[in-house]
């Protein structure tokens, strides 16, 4: 009791009150100033400056592009090996036909042609050639058109006029005799048709050849072979008639002398008769070996 009662112990203790409460509130004001500041520093974290705005639209574009890049880049590669693999099949295609495609630039070059076409016109190489020195003094046999040339060459670059060109799906075809560098005679049909751009513009002319030096020869054959057909059925039907004129003449006479000399005429018109067969025949096996040459 007499410690309570003394003043010094109360004040003592009224100090350490004060300092503990004191501490405690510091305490207290300490936790919250911290809390506050760190939800600040969040806020100033999440929320970013406005000269930061610039930097990371510009990076976000660039990884943008980037991927568009990528993506072209893909696209590109993919197209390419289409467009390859097409020119590819193209190119066998051309390389196997028996008909000869030849491709005329507008300023009358060969562009382009298959190995049917170098056969077909006898040489080794059409890259660059014009038409002049290709078809040279071909001759036109037939024509599609009323008012055709005479050479090829007319034909082939009437029809590379830009006018011409300009008329889309308008073609023509004719017939022509060709004579080879070599001195092999050809005969064969030549289609000339524009070629332009899905947009309209005219690239050139396309030249389809079909060799039909082997077709005409069967032709002319054939109409060798009926012009001596009907030569021989004549001689046939006179040889024929003068036989049996005789016979009859044979059969009513008594004449023992008019009997011999109408034996010997009809043995006579006889071996006529042969030798006009066989000369037909042989001369139908030259005109097949002739023909065929």
């Amino acid at each position: 009791m007499k410690t309570l009662s003394n003043p010094i112990m109360v004040r003592m203790a009224i100090v350490l009150f004060s300092t503990g409460f004191a501490f405690w509130v510091a305490t207290l004001l300490l936790r919250r100033m911290r809390r506050l500041l760190t939800e600040e520093s969040l806020v100033i974290d999440a929320a970013p400056e406005p000269e930061q705005f610039p930097l990371r639209t510009y990076n976000a574009v660039i990884q943008q592009l980037k991927q568009q890049k990528h993506e072209l880049l893909s696209t590109h590669l993919v197209e390419r090996r289409r467009a390859k693999t097409s020119e590819n099949i193209s190119a066998a295609v051309l390389a196997n036909l028996s008909s000869g495609v030849l491709f005329f630039t507008t300023n009358g070059l060969v562009r382009n042609a298959n190995s049917a076409a170098r056969n077909i016109l006898g040489f080794a190489s059409l890259m660059g050639m014009s038409i002049s020195e290709l078809f040279r003094d071909a001759k036109v046999t037939s024509s599609s058109s009323r008012g055709s040339q005479e050479t090829l060459t007319a034909v082939v670059q009437t029809c590379l006029h830009p006018l011409n060109l300009q008329q889309q799906g308008a073609s023509q075809s004719v017939e022509a005799d060709y004579l080879t560098p070599s001195g092999e005679r050809r005969t064969f049909e030549i289609t000339i048709s524009p070629v332009s751009t899905p947009s309209g513009e005219i690239l050139g002319a396309a030249c389809l050849i079909t060799d039909k030096t082997e077709f005409a020869a069967i032709q002319r054959l054939h109409q060798l072979q009926g012009e001596m057909s009907a030569e021989m059925a004549l001689a046939l039907r006179s040889s024929v008639s003068t036989i049996s004129s005789y016979a009859q003449q044979l059969a009513v006479s008594r004449d023992p002398t008019m009997v011999r000399q109408l034996a010997v005429d009809i043995v006579s018109e006889a071996a006529d008769l042969d030798h006009t067969i066989g000369g037909f025949l042989a001369g139908g096996k030259k005109a097949a070996k002739a023909a065929g040459a």
